[in-house]
């Protein structure tokens, strides 16, 4: 069956596109059939993402290698979210491994049902309690208090998934713009993090540090794993430490029938 992995946080500027269009284009260098959609009908990130790279492929003359982007077709009159979403994965093509499906930053109907339909959840985030306050409830001295909007809604989406009978949503926190440094608040964080996980039931991942390279891969319709292909022979640092996140970001996944090899 088909694995649909949502990549879903009502805060904007968490790097939600980013991360989907990297699992997705993970997933589909090592060989997966991969779909994307993109619910974010305002800004659109990861079709404009998946749109800059076959402009890239037909610049660059090297083939790369892509989920294919299914667009959420229009709404019918008094069309339901569930239904409108429902039609769109009908038209993914038979065979498919994985479907990635990239979240708008607010609440919207058609995020809520994409929830509902995750197998496997992921919420970026950045490493902040600004960020963390999405999550859960904090004192002022980082302390959890209690579980905020957002969880509550993944909290309704995996009741809906048992009522249907469906396995439970694997939900993955992952931490993005890390710090290099080891300051306190990324301590409280990690701390704060580790504790609601075990409160509410998901997995903490450290997910992508704070780099220049991801401001420009965009435009390019690039990702971290395309580099060599376009002509960069030798990687920087930079880049070989943002790669080795990524393939620590893929195993933490534990995504069902995938060997890393990226």
């Amino acid at each position: 069956m088909t694995h649909i992995i949502v990549v879903g946080n009502e805060k904007g500027g968490s790097g939600k596109s980013t991360t989907a269009m990297h699992i997705a284009t993970a997933l589909a260098r090592m060989g997966q059939a991969v779909a994307a959609l993109d619910l974010d009908l305002r800004q659109k990130s990861m079709a404009r993402y998946l749109a800059n790279r076959a402009e890239a492929q037909s610049a660059e003359g090297v083939p790369l290698p892509c989920p294919t982007y299914v667009p959420l077709p229009e709404p019918r009159e008094d069309e339901p979210a569930d239904d409108r979403l429902s039609r769109a994965l009908e038209g993914i093509a038979p065979g498919t491994d994985f479907v990635v499906i990239d979240c708008p930053g607010s609440h919207t109907s058609l995020s809520q049902v994409a929830h509902t339909m995750a197998d496997t959840l992921v919420t970026p985030l950045n490493d902040s309690f600004v960020d963390f306050d999405l999550l859960a409830k904090v004192d002022r001295d980082g302390k959890v208090r209690g579980p905020s909007i957002y969880s509550e809604m993944v909290w309704n989406a995996r009741q809906a998934r048992s009522r249907a009978g469906l396995p439970p949503i694997d939900w993955i926190v992952v931490r993005n713009r890390l710090g290099a440094q080891k300051m306190l608040n990324k301590a409280k964080m990690e701390q704060a993090v580790g504790e609601l996980g075990r409160r509410i039931g998901f997995r903490a991942a450290s997910g992508f540090s704070e780099r220049v390279v991801f401001r420009e891969l965009f435009p390019r319709g690039l990702t971290l794993l395309d580099l060599r292909d376009v002509g960069a022979a030798r990687l920087n640092v930079s880049n070989i430490s943002a790669r080795n996140e990524l393939r620590d970001l893929m195993r933490t996944l534990q995504l069902p029938g995938v060997e890393i090899r990226v």
